[in-house]
């Protein structure tokens, strides 16, 4: 099981950046699928969830309405959109399966400043 996770810079705040995560090892196509990030001194969360099943996403309140999760299954990719980026933002960001049952990646990071 691998994950690639990719697309994290330094921006200011209101820009936006897209988070990709190419997975591999596991049926990925079957599999519901989660971004997580951790911010520095903090426990990781997860901010966004995919459902294998259906159409159907979750988000935490704190990114809801500006962050957007989808996935490409025929390329095994996970992505993240994200829109109206605050300080806050500023994080590690790495994808997982929901419940984070797989082995993790090496992030990207993320730096929302001015």
């Amino acid at each position: 099981v691998r994950f690639v996770e990719s697309g994290g810079g330094l921006v200011n705040p209101g820009e936006s950046l897209r988070l990709s995560c190419v997975a591999s090892g596991f049926q990925f196509r079957y599999t519901a699928m989660s971004w997580y990030r951790q911010a520095p001194g903090k426990e990781r969360e997860e901010v966004a969830d995919s459902s294998s099943s259906d159409d159907s996403t979750k988000y935490s309140d704190s990114v809801k309405g500006r962050f957007t999760i989808s996935r490409d299954n025929a390329k095994s990719t996970l992505y993240l959109q994200m829109d109206a980026l605050k300080p806050e933002d500023t994080a590690v960001y790495y994808c997982n399966s929901r419940g984070a049952t797989l082995p993790w990646g090496q992030g990207t990071q993320v730096t929302v400043s001015v």
